[in-house]
């Protein structure tokens, strides 16, 4: 069975190493790219007031997020959600930052030590539509995803949206199923047919055809000045 989360996060700023902090974490679960409604999300306190210009993209106000928790205390949880599962981010190195230093803060190992896999939508979009703008909402514009209710980036919503998105891009890689008679190793067994016995029917050519078709050889003899394959070998 194919697990993948899909995950976004809201930070205070565009730098980790530089002090910024995850103020929220969405994830929606697809089991066999399908949604599951199995959902993880939480506001977090940073611990810091988030830039003018972070705010203007989530509107997360400081004061709202005065009374959430800390993230070291959802981290066993968040990172039991993810465990062991392909996890899908868009512009994952920025996301991924983010959560390595949460983790580095917490006394807990890097992302990557939890997880399956980190598949980038972002790198995905990029080799697909090079040289177009591949923002989530271009991609959602793209691809026919109803992102109407997206005013401000939220974890959750954009988490969803990338859902649709992601399914959008990888329609065509959805995986063969295997017959449920059939067992590993099992052999495919096709059964001998002898041609000699089939009775093909032989339709001559008609008198017009024959006419017409040598009036085509005619032309591309004479296009060729006379040295066209079949009179060579008919001189021979």
């Amino acid at each position: 069975m194919s697990r993948q989360i899909i995950l976004d996060t809201e930070t205070t700023g565009l730098s980790a190493e530089a002090g910024d902090r995850v103020i929220e974490i969405g994830c929606v679960e697809l089991l066999n790219r399908k949604l599951t409604g199995h959902h993880f999300h939480y506001y977090l306190n940073p611990g810091r007031d988030s830039h003018e210009d972070a705010l203007k993209v989530h509107g997360i106000s400081n004061e709202f997020l005065r009374d959430k928790p800390r993230f070291e205390a959802v981290a066993a949880e968040f990172l039991d959600y993810v465990r062991g599962a392909e996890v899908i981010i868009h512009n994952a190195a920025f996301d991924v930052s983010f959560l390595n230093k949460e983790l580095e803060l917490a006394g807990l190992p890097p992302f990557a030590a939890h997880v399956e896999s980190v598949t980038d939508t972002l790198a995905m979009a990029k080799e697909l539509y090079p040289g177009k703008r591949n923002s989530l909402d271009a991609l959602c514009d793209r691809l026919g995803v109803d992102n109407s209710s997206r005013t401000l980036h939220g974890a959750l919503l954009d988490a969803e949206l990338l859902a649709d998105v992601y399914i959008n891009l990888t329609r065509g890689q959805e995986a063969l199923l295997i017959a449920e008679d059939s067992t590993p190793g099992s052999e495919f067994h096709v059964a001998a047919f002898d041609l000699r016995t089939l009775s093909l029917r032989v339709v001559p050519a008609s008198e017009g055809e024959l006419t017409a078709h040598q009036a085509v050889l005619a032309e591309i003899d004479k296009a060729s000045g006379g040295k066209t394959v079949w009179k060579m070998d008919l001189a021979t």
